[in-house]
């Protein structure tokens, strides 16, 4: 065999390999990209929902809130049906069939979840201590809200 085509064939391998990783990385985009707009009118509604109590009606954007929750009232088979269950319900199936599909092929994520399950395990007491300590900020942050509206 001549060296020369040895050396084509792998400059050849090289190139083909990347064009899959890109074409790959664009397709674990775009299902990102879809799966956020899927979301987005529910993820709206439940954002709405806490922002139309935090204000009294008259005001800004208590108001706003307040018309969009409407909005979805009137409409029940498309705000309900449609935006509320059929839109994230394709989210979620798409992206499990997605991540089931990455999990199964991907030794690098396995050993990235196995890794992180492990740093979870050594410093669990400091991030039960962070979650706690952050769950009290926004719980006072929510009576302070409270309190200043009232």
């Amino acid at each position: 065999m001549r060296p020369g085509w040895l050396a084509g064939r792998n400059r050849v391998d090289r190139t083909h390999t990347l064009r899959y990783k890109v074409s790959m990385n664009k397709i674990k985009r775009s299902i990102a990209v879809i799966e956020l707009f899927l979301v987005f009118p529910a993820a709206l509604f439940m954002a709405a929902l806490f922002v139309r109590n935090l204000q009294p009606a008259p005001y800004q954007p208590a108001q706003t809130a307040r018309s969009l929750v409407e909005w979805f009232s009137a409409r029940p088979f498309l705000g309900l049906d449609i935006f509320l269950i059929a839109l994230p319900l394709a989210a979620f199936v798409i992206g499990s069939a997605t991540l089931l599909r990455h999990w199964r092929r991907d030794a690098a994520l396995r050993q990235a979840a196995l890794e992180t399950l492990a740093a979870v395990r050594a410093h669990l007491a400091v991030l039960l201590i962070a979650g706690a300590t952050l769950t009290a900020g926004v719980i006072l942050a929510i009576v302070a809200l409270h309190l200043v509206t009232d």
